[in-house]
């Protein structure tokens, strides 16, 4: 029963990572401010921690206003 509940947690965790980051590779793509090299890192940095880096994004884009 423990393992089933790890794994549910896993699965869950994994699905959660998989939806910020493809929220935030739309969200970077949609930008037109950013040329392709920017939009790169940015999208690569999504695939290590989504949630941490798109708060970054978000900073950044409106301190860049």
């Amino acid at each position: 029963m423990t393992e089933l509940i790890i794994y549910a947690f896993l699965f869950i965790a994994l699905i959660g990572h998989t939806l910020m980051a493809s929220k935030m590779y739309r969200t970077v793509h949609a930008d037109e401010s950013l040329n392709i090299k920017e939009k790169n890192d940015w999208k690569l940095k999504a695939l290590i921690f989504p949630g941490f880096f798109f708060g970054k994004y978000k900073r950044h884009k409106t301190s860049k206003k």
